[in-house]
């Protein structure tokens, strides 16, 4: 009974005292109100062997109906695929110059290879004749919708934000992708609630690096990109720095969506492995501390009433499906962003199931030495 009314206890202050994070209600307006001028804005692309994708990106971007001076930097990170030359040939007719690729120079030491790549992008759009007011940070699997950064912009100088940012749709149209994909945008949502994320009277502080739209002079007022140079979960790292200056916002969009597929559950794992045990600090007792809380959370409430022919306790039972239909509930909201089916709601458990063993192996591989890899390449970190 008692693990019943713990379970239940955590879902009522997930409900009503997480900053509503489960309502999905923290929407990107229309540019409705234009700015007097709109000004200038640089794309920094960093991408690392991105073949596949560079160009569909570089053409979204090119394909903006931004009224402004507007400029795409696609910064080439030590690729072999030829990235490069992919992105050039999205640039013709009227955007044949609307392109720019640049190679990194070598990484130094204490550097991860994104922040390095966003650097060297950042550090090259401060040298044009006109230094750009907003910088658009864009992952290379990113499809942004023509009108994009006309709203994140309108966004940013209609509220005078540091940083606009909005969560672009993932991939999710089969297999592993449809139980794991809503729900990492729910876990997402729920360690870093938007709504408190928005308020500039909350320290919540935390962005989607697929789609960031900072302010070129809130950035150089921080220290640049320097201060998160060995960050691998940099986006939010970002975010933290920006708010101690200036209000930020973080939502969700509409058309943006990621151009990378997950044909597997491997690939959804290594995802979420190669940073999970970063999130945690590399703290043991945060990890178990998390194990412990995904275990009440997710998996006792289901065991409780499923299970209640074999423990007997009828009490225990009621509360456990009430913590059920409470969990299931709040996972409505993100289900319904992906076309999802309400009986998804009640697969929960098993995708907490799944996260938490992803997380323990994320341990694993640091105690393993192993650490952050990307694109076959160790990650420097902290």
């Amino acid at each position: 009974m008692w693990v019943g009314v713990a379970s239940l206890c955590a879902w009522l202050v997930l409900v009503f005292a997480r900053g509503r994070f489960w309502l999905c209600d923290q929407r990107l307006p229309p540019a409705d109100e234009a700015p007097q001028q709109w000004p200038a804005v640089t794309a920094v692309v960093p991408a690392r062997n991105e073949a596949e994708v560079i160009r569909a990106c570089t053409e979204a971007l090119l394909a903006q109906d931004y009224p402004g001076p507007f400029q795409v930097l696609v910064v080439d990170d030590e690729s072999d695929d030829g990235t490069g030359k992919r992105a050039l040939t999205a640039a013709r007719g009227e955007h044949a110059v609307g392109v720019q690729v640049v190679e990194t120079p070598p990484r130094p030491a204490g550097w991860v290879g994104k922040m390095w790549a966003v650097h060297t992008g950042v550090a090259r759009s401060l040298e044009c004749d006109e230094p750009p007011r907003w910088l658009w940070l864009s992952d290379a699997d990113v499809a942004p919708a023509p009108g994009t950064l006309r709203r994140l912009v309108a966004q940013g100088e209609r509220h005078r934000l540091d940083l606009v940012s909005v969560m672009v749709r993932l991939h999710c149209e089969a297999g592993w992708e449809r139980l794991l994909v809503p729900a990492f945008v729910y876990f997402f949502q729920k360690l870093y609630p938007f709504p408190k994320v928005n308020d500039p009277a909350s320290p919540v502080a935390g962005a989607a690096g697929g789609c960031m739209l900072v302010r070129a002079d809130a950035l150089a007022r921080t220290g640049g990109i320097e201060t998160v140079r060995g960050e691998v979960i940099d986006d939010c790292a970002l975010a933290r720095r920006l708010k101690a200056g200036g209000p930020i916002w973080l939502g969700f969009a509409g058309e943006e969506r990621s151009l990378r597929p997950y044909t597997g559950l491997r690939e959804i794992w290594e995802m979420v492995a190669r940073s999970a045990y970063t999130q945690l600090d590399h703290s043991p007792w945060l990890l178990a501390g998390t194990l412990i809380g995904l275990l009440l959370v997710y998996a006792a409430p289901p065991l409780l009433l499923l299970l209640a022919p074999l423990h007997g306790d009828l009490l225990g039972a009621l509360l456990g499906g009430t913590a059920w239909i409470a969990m299931a509930a709040t996972f409505l909201p993100t289900l319904s962003l992906y076309g999802r089916r309400t009986p998804w709601a009640f697969a929960l458990p098993v995708a907490g199931a799944l996260y938490a063993a992803m997380t323990l192996d994320s341990a694993r591989r640091h105690w393993c030495g192993r650490g952050a890899v990307w694109k076959g390449r160790a990650q420097a970190g902290r």
